[in-house]
């Protein structure tokens, strides 16, 4: 029984060995150490799905955090790290892309498709109340057969 305790113990300690390891940045200040977590949580990984480069392990998400640690250390702007990244890896990078010729319809998409359903559901009222609520009459037939049943249910 105590080998058994102690071969899972060993298998539990070693699989902690394959942890990667995550990269410790020193910072002169906690506001500083706030701003680069602020940056790399807005910026997502090229090569991951809808991932930021602060969540995701990619060796390309490595890199990119190991550029912003360096170019804050050389006192770049939050705006001068942001546009670096883009020209390298593509607006694709930046959560929330800059409102130009390209990124419109990105943009403008939310809007059309509210005022798009505003005006079907306004056709759709409008339609309904032009038809008309009546229904339609009963022939002397259908009338007369409606009353038997009723009259059968008393």
């Amino acid at each position: 029984m105590l080998r058994i305790i102690c071969f899972l113990m060993a298998v539990l300690v070693s699989g902690l060995s394959y942890g990667d390891v995550a990269a410790v940045y020193d910072f002169d200040s906690r506001s500083e150490e706030e701003r680069y977590q602020n940056l790399i949580a807005e910026l997502r990984c090229p090569k991951c799905q809808n991932q930021n480069i602060a969540d995701s392990n990619s060796p390309i998400s490595k890199d990119m955090r190991n550029a912003v640690y360096q170019m804050m250390l050389d006192g770049a702007s939050d705006d001068e790290i942001v546009d670096s990244l883009v020209e390298r890896f593509g607006e694709f990078v930046k959560y929330k892309p800059d409102l130009d010729s390209r990124t419109f319809m990105l943009w403008a998409t939310p809007a059309i498709a509210v005022l798009g359903g505003i005006f079907v559901v306004a056709g759709v009222v409008v339609r309904s109340r032009r038809a008309g609520t009546a229904a339609p009459a009963l022939s002397p037939e259908e009338q007369a057969r409606i009353d038997k049943m009723l009259a059968k249910r008393n």
